[in-house]
């Protein structure tokens, strides 16, 4: 409950301080990407249940590569602020495992699954460790056998963790990591 008020109090506050930063980028990545330049995709959330998260568009529709603005947007995470509207609404929260697509989380096993019981978050102690994942897969001769033989067990493995240790302080000391890393 604490935590929830928490997500609801800060992501409205959040939405009122970088609206203008979110519809300017979202006006630049319009004209960057060719087409609206909201991009909406199935995610996986609070017990396996799909939801749609949004995010500022950060590859050209037409070349299927990701844009020059699109580069900048996913380094700086800014493409990540429309997610404050999925926290708002409560699909996500502040601090969680990060939303994955259909094909991950829904399939873990036995006491894995536990981390579906959580909603997924904007930020977490395997987002901070893994803020260069997409450089990290590029660097590997088979990204997807690296991404699903070593990252993502070691999510799960952290994300259990935040499990078993949640709460409002661990919470915070994640967000502050997290601005501040």
């Amino acid at each position: 409950m604490i935590k929830r008020a928490f997500d609801f109090f800060f992501s409205l506050l959040s939405i009122l301080f970088f609206s203008w930063i979110i519809l300017v980028c979202l006006i630049l990545a319009s004209f960057d990407t060719n087409s609206f330049g909201l991009f909406f995709q199935n995610r996986v959330g609070q017990f396996g249940k799909t939801f749609k998260i949004l995010k500022i568009k950060t590859m050209d529709d037409a070349t299927q590569q990701i844009s020059s603005f699109g580069k900048f947007l996913r380094q700086s995470k800014l493409d990540e602020l429309p997610q404050l509207w999925n926290i708002l609404i409560g699909n996500m929260s502040f601090v969680g495992p990060r939303p994955d697509i259909p094909g991950y989380y829904d399939k873990l096993e036995g006491e894995n699954r536990k981390i579906l019981e959580l909603k997924p978050g904007l930020t977490s102690e395997a987002s901070i460790k893994y803020a260069n994942e997409e450089e990290l897969l590029n660097q590997q001769d088979d990204p997807l056998f690296y991404n699903d033989t070593v990252i993502f067990p070691d999510k799960v493995k952290m994300n259990l963790e935040y499990y078993y240790k949640q709460s409002i302080l661990v919470d915070l000391q994640i967000i502050v990591k997290t601005i501040f890393r």
